[in-house]
Parts: C-alpha cells; sequence; structure tokens
C-alpha cells in the first residue's frame, strides 16, 4: 500500500543513507522500522499487563505460609 508521510528532512536524509548503507529501497527501511516500532511498543503492554497482574498476586511471606501448610498436609502419613 502507497502511503505519503511528513518527515524532517534530517531524518529523510538519514533514512535514504541507511538504506543505501543496507542495501535496501527506502520504503521497505520505513516498513522494517514501523513493525519493529509496533512490536516494541505490543512488548510494553505486555509488561504493562505482567506488571498489574504481579501487584494484586500473593505477597511472598503468604506464598510461604501456603507452600508450608501443602507440604506438611502432603507429607503427613509419610515415615521419616
Amino acid at each position: 500500500m502507497k502511503t505519503a508521510i511528513s518527515i524532517p528532512d534530517v531524518l529523510f536524509d538519514t533514512a535514504e543513507r541507511t538504506a543505501q548503507q543496507l542495501g535496501i529501497p527506502r520504503s521497505q527501511l520505513f516498513a522494517r522500522a514501523l513493525e519493529e516500532f509496533i512490536k516494541n511498543h505490543q512488548k510494553e503492554n505486555i509488561t504493562e499487563k505482567l506488571n498489574m497482574v504481579y501487584s494484586s498476586a500473593i505477597p511472598d511471606s503468604k506464598l510461604s505460609e501456603i507452600g508450608l501448610d501443602t507440604l506438611r498436609k502432603a507429607t503427613q502419613y509419610d515415615a521419616w
């Protein structure tokens, strides 16, 4: 798909040189850059969501108690 965008001259010149150095068309450089930007942005969203999940998780001290209780129940009939 063709599209038109406006970017600063300095950025355009840098993109032009970079595309030449990589031996790819400028449009391919822009497509790759946009794709990478979107992927990185999606990763940020995943991190945000994980942070929300973990912030409401059971505290470590409570997990230790739960783990100890579970271990006691699991081994209550074991002969040591």
